[in-house]
Parts: C-alpha cells; sequence; structure tokens
C-alpha cells in the first residue's frame, strides 16, 4: 500500500497541510489505497530518502517521490486511468493555479490563520514554525496575523476569478474535478481544518465550490472535522 508522509499537529484529527491534501485528492481521484505516515515540523529525520526535508512524502513501491506537484506528475505516469491532467494543456493551466494560490491565495491565508496554525502545534514543533516563518516575513507571527478580518476581505476579493469561472461550469476542471481542484480544495481544507476563522457566507459561490469538493470521493474532505469541532472533540 502507498505510503503517504502527512503533517501532524498535537490533536489527531487535525491535519491542515495544503499539499498533504492535494496528494490525498489526487490518490483518490485515482482509486488508489494509502496509508497516512503522520510527522512534525521537527521530524524530518523520519522522512525515507531521497526527500525535501518537507511533506508531502510518498512512497510506492520503495519508489520514494517528495512534492506534490511531482507527486502528481509521478502518479499520472505509474497509474495513467482517471488521468488527473486531460493532456499537456490541462498540465499547463493546472501549474498556472499552483503559482497563483502560492504567490498569492496562500499568503493571505498565512495572514488570516498562522496564530491557529501555530497553536495546534505539537510543542516541539513551535519553536521551528516561529523561527522559520518570522524569518522568512520579517516580522512577528502576532504581527502578521494580527488582523485577519483584514486578510479575509483581501482573501474573498482575489478569488473573484474563480467566482466568474464557476458561473460556467462546476469545478475548474470542467464538468468533472482535476488537479486544479485539488490544488484549491488544498487551501480551503488548510483554514477549514487549521483555523478558526468563518472564511465563507454560505451564498458565495466559492462556498458552494468548496461544498462539492468536500463530498467528492465518498466525502475524502468531510472525513476531517473542521477545526473547532475537532478541537472541541479532542
Amino acid at each position: 500500500m502507498i505510503q503517504l508522509y502527512d503533517l501532524e499537529t498535537k490533536y489527531p484529527s487535525v491535519r491542515f497541510s495544503p499539499f498533504c491534501w492535494r496528494v490525498k485528492y489526487a490518490l483518490a481521484h485515482k482509486g488508489l489505497r494509502w496509508e497516512e505516515v503522520p510527522i512534525g515540523f521537527t521530524d524530518k529525520d523520519k522522512l525515507p530518502s531521497p526527500n525535501e526535508g518537507k511533506v508531502p512524502v510518498i512512497v510506492d513501491d520503495q519508489e520514494v517521490v517528495s512534492d506534490s506537484w511531482d507527486i502528481a506528475l509521478f502518479l499520472d505516469t505509474k497509474y495513467p486511468n482517471d488521468p488527473l491532467f486531460d493532456g499537456a494543456e490541462s498540465r499547463a493551466q493546472a501549474y498556472f493555479i499552483k503559482s497563483w494560490s502560492e504567490m498569492v491565495l496562500q499568503i493571505l491565508i498565512s495572514r488570516m490563520g498562522i496564530l491557529d496554525f501555530y497553536e495546534v502545534l505539537k510543542d516541539s514543533d513551535k519553536g521551528y514554525f516561529r523561527d522559520t516563518r518570522e524569518s522568512r516575513s520579517g516580522v512577528t507571527l502576532e504581527e502578521w496575523g494580527g488582523n485577519p478580518e483584514s486578510a479575509r476581505t483581501e482573501f474573498l476579493k482575489a478569488l473573484e476569478p474563480l467566482r466568474v469561472t464557476l458561473k460556467h461550469q462546476s469545478f475548474l476542471g470542467g464538468a468533472q474535478a482535476n488537479f486544479s481542484d485539488y490544488i484549491m480544495v488544498g487551501l480551503l481544507q488548510w483554514m477549514r481544518c487549521g483555523s478558526s476563522l468563518t472564511v465563507f457566507d454560505e451564498n458565495d459561490a466559492v462556498f458552494e465550490y468548496q461544498e462539492k469538493l468536500l463530498d467528492l470521493h465518498d466525502g475524502l474532505g468531510r472525513s476531517s472535522l473542521p477545526y473547532s469541532s475537532a478541537i472541541a472533540d479532542e
């Protein structure tokens, strides 16, 4: 069975890594079974080699693949049925979604939820998380995430191209979801599973889109509770 190394927190039911969620949806899309191996930020020595020092990493028949994009390409090559990319054009378009999400949307999500992301980590991971994120941003976590509502307003505005697209089709992949949608569900699960902030009004087209994504693959996304519910159940 495929092993997926996933980011853990101090709560067993809270898994918020957007990159790991991409891979979970990709595996489910292919109808593949996997087992998750949870590790923390400071457990890099537990990753199989070779690796880039971060998750996700998969091990499949002794083949080790890291990075969510490379994993998606690997899965389409090894398991060509139910492709994640419908040809080179689809793959190129998905790479744009990947770049847009990582260079624009992820920054806003970080500003919305970083203090919650920090709080759910194991104590042994908090120092690493604080040091690396503060070095990256040049400010403290508290300064970076001090105005989540302002970041939420910017995030909702940044999603307008997605809303326009959803007026014409159910998914970024068209009638059916593809890896572009799994990039997006990774972002949405990052906030849903990792933060207490309510991002969307229920009349927002992106909320409806999120609901569709949560229902895919026998409710894969819903198998992980929202942050507030998961914390309350612990």
